[in-house]
């Protein structure tokens, strides 16, 4: 199977530059020119990497990682970036970043610190499906069933099943929701994640005795095993 990476760059030569050399490596290429269409991508799901510039349009890098780890992805990430200063090395790694590489650079340097990433062990069956009762969630074929019965879900509700999904038996509050799922460092005065929730419980406790998103008063929701 072909490996899959991310290269989420604004410098269109720099971003073809990149996406070229991977696909001569083998690799299946997708590719972002600004910080909120890298998220998107990101937290869709299924990249073995993510190569991402530090200064971009729309949400910068460290956001964008910040964004990635608090969605509960666990995805290799390494930054690319002019700045050589140590402090904003260290930023990136602290950010959740698991190299840095400083701009210009080799990709044969690129490439073998993507590698020796991909070589670390990881929990496949944890990457690969979540569960909570008879509720499956295949993150590789993005397909949720319940009891057998398939699930139809839009990209964002599949989005927020698995941020719950990750923090199981945990309340997850609104906020939590808004910075992890929408990037929203700010309560925006809606009910855009109560619309989401009602949505998504629809589509999951349809013909289900008991319901699995439940609502914690005055602290949030919660999926749970019991």
């Amino acid at each position: 199977m072909s490996r899959r990476v991310l290269i989420v760059e604004d410098d269109t030569e720099t971003r073809d530059f990149l996406a070229k050399g991977f696909a001569e490596e083998g690799f299946s290429v997708e590719s972002a020119a600004d910080g909120r269409e890298g998220l998107f991508h990101a937290t869709d799901g299924g990249f073995d990497a993510v190569v991402l510039d530090r200064m971009l349009p729309g949400l910068d890098g460290l956001s964008l990682i910040k964004s990635i780890r608090a969605a509960g992805l666990k995805t290799p990430v390494i930054m690319l970036t002019a700045m050589s200063a140590v402090d904003e090395r260290v930023k990136g790694l602290r950010a959740g970043a698991d190299d840095y590489l400083v701009k210009p650079f080799s990709f044969q340097e690129l490439l073998a610190r993507v590698e020796a990433l991909l070589r670390r062990p990881k929990d496949t069956q944890e990457a690969a499906t979540l569960t909570c009762r008879d509720l499956e969630m295949d993150l590789l074929r993005r397909r949720v069933t319940r009891a057998g019965r398939d699930i139809t879900l839009t990209p964002r509700e599949f989005q927020i099943l698995e941020f719950f999904l990750r923090r199981k038996n945990r309340v997850v509050t609104r906020t939590m929701l808004l910075e992890g799922v929408w990037d929203y460092h700010f309560d925006p005065n809606t009910n855009i994640v109560d619309v989401h929730i009602s949505k998504l419980r629809r589509q999951i406790d349809e013909g289900a005795e008991t319901p699995l998103i439940e609502t914690v008063r005055g602290a949030g929701y919660m999926i749970s095993d019991g």
